[in-house]
């Protein structure tokens, strides 16, 4: 490949889609089923998903990878680009992916459509707005965080406590200004002077209930068993006893319905939820890949970030909780991102360097090892780049073989489908062979701090968990509550299994410090806030959102 390639939207903009009737009639979709938003995206209605419980299940396979560098992984660009080999090679295959956020399109991230020739389409309409799902679920949090504050104003019978209230804001934006706030200033009219902050909306709870939700009934009651804050005497008060459930779940009636899109080779995708993974369980929708599974025989979604977080989440939360039996794992990863993690600096990554790849090595590896110990074989995918040499590529071979793992070598962003057909074909016979015999990382009935403990030991290879007095004592709060059956899930950096981001490699024998315990009794899981982590990410410096606007033809450009 050359290095004049086009843009991922250039790309995209120049995309030959089929109208989204037509995607959906390749997988046997009648248009009734279809509430169409434009000719390229659609949402498909309850009463079509109802009719396909009874089908058979088709194979699920997990996109994961290694720990995210500056240098990239292009783990959405593999999921799409494996789908698209599959197809490729005569197989019916879909992908489930996360919505994009807006926070990190104007941050440092970018968008979430993949790139190269392997993305789905259209990506500005998925990467700005969509179909409105994000801003039901913004909506339905903040109806909720007004109830709340409304409850207190009147006669606050609850006798919540504004000193214990939890439940705080959302905003779908990085804006660091309003982590910490002091809401109902200005006299009595205003309400009751009390702190409080927000998180951005894919860190809400509404989120993680959204995406593990079974149906709209299980939705209902998830959100009212949601805990908003306590009495003065500890005692939890409870969505329900506001009866606002009934309200928010009108508001979230038809963005739980999952988006239909295509690949730029015009197979399905569906683009459903999208909590993010370093700060909530990091999987599209339970009702997206359940309803795939149905129509397709191979099933591929995505978990974020590396492995230590979005695999785990995705095997001890999602596939917990919604009786999900995956059937393969695809490990991402590139040489420049195995080179970062053997310690070259970003701006020599494009200097050949065999032995900082072997070094590099050791994250790939503790990643491998700790797929295996949920029983799901795995299988190594390089998304290749056009610096990358041929030797390099064979470190990546032989050290995978050394540890019985196939590793393919994947061009799907530069060649689409036919690129990936090397690694579909793997894949599929990988799952087609039935060898996984999936098991959660630990059993419900351990207690909360020992399946904290036993996350930080078994998968980010630490020595222990650490946390103050007050911190240990709300774990002991929650399981006197009868919330100890909980899976964890962990709010943790992405850049190492450490807390600390600058650990490259594959860090052991530290300690994790737990600053904070946070109670989702709608998900179900009870989210362990590790280290500096931040619910509310910042902008950086020179925010992405300085290069997007509108050109001559009024199009959307700068997005990537």
């Amino acid at each position: 490949g050359g290095e004049m390639h086009k843009t991922d939207l250039e790309i995209a903009n120049n995309a030959s889609k089929k109208h989204i009737k037509d995607i959906a009639a390749s997988i046997a979709i009648p248009e009734e089923a279809l509430i169409v938003y434009g000719d390229d995206k659609a949402k498909i209605n309850y009463n079509y998903l109802d009719s396909c419980k009874n089908k058979k299940e088709g194979k699920l396979i997990l996109v994961t990878a290694i720990s995210p560098t500056p240098a990239g992984e292009g783990k959405t660009t593999t999921s799409v680009g494996l789908v698209d080999g599959l197809c490729h090679i005569g197989k019916k295959a879909m992908i489930c992916l996360r919505e994009p956020s807006l926070g990190p399109c104007f941050g440092m991230k970018g968008g979430a459509a993949g790139g190269g020739y392997a993305q789905v389409v259209p990506m500005t309409d998925i990467n700005l707005h969509f179909t409105g799902d994000f801003h039901a679920i913004g909506a339905a949090h903040n109806l909720l965080s007004a109830l709340v504050d409304n409850h207190i104003h009147w006669e606050n019978t609850l006798n919540l406590d504004p000193r214990r209230i939890t439940w705080r804001r959302v905003v779908d934006m990085n804006d660091r200004s309003l982590r910490d706030i002091t809401c109902g200033l200005g006299g009595t009219g205003n309400g009751i002077p009390r702190q409080s902050g927000f998180d951005i909306t894919v860190a809400s709870e509404i989120m993680a209930v959204f995406c593990l939700a079974n149906d709209l009934e299980d939705l209902q009651n998830r959100i009212g068993n949601i805990v908003i804050g306590y009495t003065k005497t500890q005692e939890a008060i409870k969505v329900s006893q506001l009866n606002a459930q009934g309200a928010m779940t009108a508001l979230l009636r038809d963005a739980f319905q999952p988006n239909l899109v295509q690949t730029l080779e015009n197979n399905p995708a569906l683009m459903h939820g999208g909590p993010f993974a370093n700060i909530a369980h990091g999987c599209n929708s339970v009702m997206a890949t359940k309803s795939a599974l149905k129509m397709a025989d191979y099933v591929v979604t995505e978990a974020g970030f590396g492995a230590d977080l979005g695999a785990e989440k995705f095997f001890d939360i999602k596939c917990r909780k919604a009786g999900l039996l995956p059937d393969a794992v695809v490990l991402v990863a590139t040489t420049k991102a195995l080179k970062m993690h053997g310690g070259v600096k970003k701006e020599d990554l494009k200097e050949e360097n065999v032995q900082a790849i072997k070094d590099g090595c050791k994250n790939l590896e503790r990643h491998i090892q700790n797929i295996a110990k949920f029983g799901v074989p795995v299988t190594v995918g390089i998304n290749e780049y056009y610096t990358d040499t041929k030797d390099e590529h064979q470190a990546i071979i032989d050290f995978c073989e050394s540890h019985g793992v196939a590793c393919k070598i994947s061009s799907h962003w530069e060649n689409g489908g036919k690129g990936a057909a090397d690694l579909a074909a793997h894949v599929a016979d990988l799952v087609d062979s039935n060898e996984s015999s999936f098991k959660t990382l630990y059993d419900d009935e351990m207690s909360l701090w020992d399946k904290t403990k036993q996350i930080a030991t078994s998968i980010y290879g630490a020595e222990d968990i650490i946390a103050d007095k007050k911190v240990r004592n709300k774990f002991k709060k929650l399981e006197d509550d009868g919330y100890g059956n909980y899976p964890i899930c962990m709010a943790k950096t992405q850049y190492s299994f450490s807390t600390d981001p600058s650990l490259m490699g594959a860090p052991s024998g530290h300690e994790v410090p737990i600053r904070e315990v946070r109670l989702c009794a709608g998900a179900e899981f009870i989210v362990v806030i590790c280290g500096e982590i931040m619910t509310m990410p910042g902008l950086p410096r020179k925010p992405a959102s300085e290069s997007i606007g509108i050109d001559e033809n009024k199009n959307i450009e700068g997005l990537f």
